[in-house]
C-alpha cells in the first residue's frame, strides 16, 4: 500500500514559467551553465548559483552555501516570481517529446515507504553523496527536481488525469529542445483524496531515476525524527516530491558500450576469442539495431557483427546475471580484455540509446573508439524483477525518459510552508 500525498506546491507565475523551469543542473556544460545566468534572469539556475557574480563566494557544498540557496529562493517568492498554492493538490505533469506523451501526477513520496520497501530501488547509490544531498536538503528545505518513479497502471487515476487534461492547463510551453510541456492543477478536494486512495490500491512503486534523491530524502527523514521527541509522521520531513508515471507511459532506452582498445589482439583474434562464448553473426547492413533480448550489436572495423550468447551462458534465474549488460561484461570484456569495473576502467565508456547506433559507428569509424556494443533496452518487466528481488543493476543499464525539469514545482519542508 502506497502513500502518496498533496501539497501546496510553490511553483512560477503562469507568464514566467518557460523561463523558471530549468534542464538538470548536471546537464549543463559550464559554458551553457553561464549563458543561462547571463541572459535569463528568472531560470531556477539562478537559485542553485546563488552567488553568480559575486566576487566573494562561499564554499561548494558547504552549510553556507546550501543556505545561500535557501535565501535565494525566497528572493524569488519575494518578487512573485515563484508563488504557493493555497490548496493541497495533485499536479498532473505531461511531456510530450519525439512524438511520446509521458503523462504523470507529481505528488509526495513517504520516506517510511522507501524504508519499508514499497519504494522499490534497482541502482547502487554513493554515501558520499547521499550525505552531500541529505545536507543540501536540510538547509535549503526545498525538492526542486521531482524523483521519477513508475507503478502499474491504476484505472481510477487514469481516467481523473484523462478527464482532466481535456481542460485547458495551467501552464502549456515549448521549450528550445522542441518538448512541450503542459501542466493541470488537481485541487478539488474529493478528487485529491480519490487519487491518495487510488495510491493505495498500489503495493509497489518503482524508483525510476533519482536514486540518489530519494535515499537522501530518507536520511534526511531519520536524522531529523531522531532529533524531534515528538514525532507523529505527519511531519513534512517525512515525505519527498515525485512524479509518478506509469508504466505505460515510461520509456526505457538502452546504454550501448564502447571500448577504447582489444589489447595486443587483431580484429580476427578478438572475433576468434568471442565466437567461444557468441554465436557471431555477420551482418550486412550499414547499421544494425538489437530487435530482442540477448540480442548485441557489435561494431567494428566497418562492420556489425549480432552477438547471441551460447546455451548455457544466460541464467535465466538471476534477474542481474540474465540481463545483457551482464552477459556482454562476464562473457566479453572481462574475460577477454580484462574489463571488471566499468565505473573505473577508462578503456570503455557510454552512450545512451537516445543518440542511436550512428553514434556508435561515428566514434568507431573516427578512431575515438576501437568498437561498440549495442543492447535492446532493459524491459519493465527486467526491471520489476530485479528491484522486487531487492538486488542492483549494473551501472549504466538504462537510460530513463523523460528528464525532468527543475522548479516546475517545488516542494517545501519547512512546516512554516505547510
Amino acid at each position: 500500500m502506497a502513500t502518496v500525498r498533496p501539497f501546496k506546491a510553490f511553483r512560477p507565475t503562469r507568464d514566467k514559467v518557460h523561463l523558471v523551469a530549468s534542464r538538470s543542473y548536471i546537464s549543463y556544460s559550464r559554458k551553457g551553465l553561464m549563458s543561462k545566468l547571463d541572459e535569463n534572469p528568472f531560470t531556477f539556475l539562478h537559485i542553485l548559483n546563488p552567488e553568480y557574480n559575486k566576487r566573494k563566494t562561499t564554499k561548494a557544498n558547504s552549510e553556507a552555501r546550501f543556505l545561500k540557496v535557501r535565501e535565494k529562493f525566497r528572493e524569488f517568492i519575494t518578487h512573485q516570481i515563484i508563488v504557493q498554492d493555497e490548496k493541497d493538490s495533485f499536479y498532473i505533469y505531461r511531456q510530450i517529446k519525439n512524438g511520446h506523451a509521458y503523462l504523470g501526477i507529481i505528488g509526495c513520496a513517504s520516506v517510511e515507504d522507501y524504508h519499508n520497501k514499497v519504494i522499490k530501488k534497482h541502482e547502487a547509490t554513493i554515501a558520499k553523496r547521499e550525505n552531500m544531498f541529505k545536507n543540501y536538503l536540510k538547509s535549503t528545505q526545498i525538492n526542486a527536481e521531482p524523483v521519477c518513479f513508475t507503478y502499474p497502471n491504476n484505472e481510477t487515476i487514469d481516467q481523473i488525469t484523462q478527464q482532466k487534461i481535456i481542460e485547458r492547463p495551467e501552464y502549456d510551453f515549448t521549450t528550445t529542445n522542441k518538448d512541450r510541456h503542459s501542466f493541470w492543477v488537481i485541487d478539488n478536494p474529493k478528487e485529491v483524496q480519490l487519487i491518495a486512495e487510488a495510491f493505495k490500491e498500489v503495493d509497489s512503486i518503482y524508483i525510476a531515476d533519482g536514486h540518489h534523491r530519494s535515499a537522501s530524502s530518507a536520511l534526511m527523514g531519520e536524522e531529523l525524527k531522531s532529533k524531534n521527541p515528538n514525532h507523529t509522521g505527519d511531519e513534512l520531513y517525512n515525505f519527498f516530491m515525485g512524479v509518478f508515471i506509469p508504466e505505460q507511459e515510461l520509456q526505457i532506452f538502452e546504454f550501448n558500450r564502447l571500448i577504447t582498445e582489444i589489447g595486443d589482439l587483431t580484429t580476427a583474434q578478438f572475433l576468434k576469442k568471442i565466437q567461444k562464448e557468441f554465436e557471431v553473426i555477420y551482418v550486412d547492413k550499414e547499421m544494425f539495431v538489437p530487435r530482442k533480448v540477448h540480442e548485441i550489436g557489435m561494431y567494428i572495423d566497418n562492420k556489425w557483427y549480432c552477438l547471441i550468447p551460447k546455451e548455457g551462458k544466460i541464467k535465466a534465474s538471476d534477474p542481474v546475471e540474465n540481463l545483457d549488460v551482464s552477459i556482454l561484461t562476464n562473457h566479453l570484456l572481462a574475460p577477454i580484455l580484462g574489463i571488471t569495473d566499468l565505473r573505473t576502467d577508462n578503456r570503455v565508456y557510454f552512450k545512451g540509446g537516445l543518440a542511436g547506433v550512428e553514434a556508435l559507428k561515428h566514434d568507431v569509424d573516427s578512431g575515438k573508439a576501437r568498437a561498440a556494443f549495442a543492447h535492446f533496452p532493459v524491459t519493465m518487466d527486467q526491471l520489476k524483477k530485479i528491484a522486487d528481488a531487492d538486488c542492483i543493476m549494473p551501472p549504466k543499464s538504462t537510460w530513463i525518459e523523460p528528464k525532468l525539469r527543475s522548479g516546475l514545482t517545488v516542494f517545501s519542508t519547512d512546516e512554516n510552508d505547510r
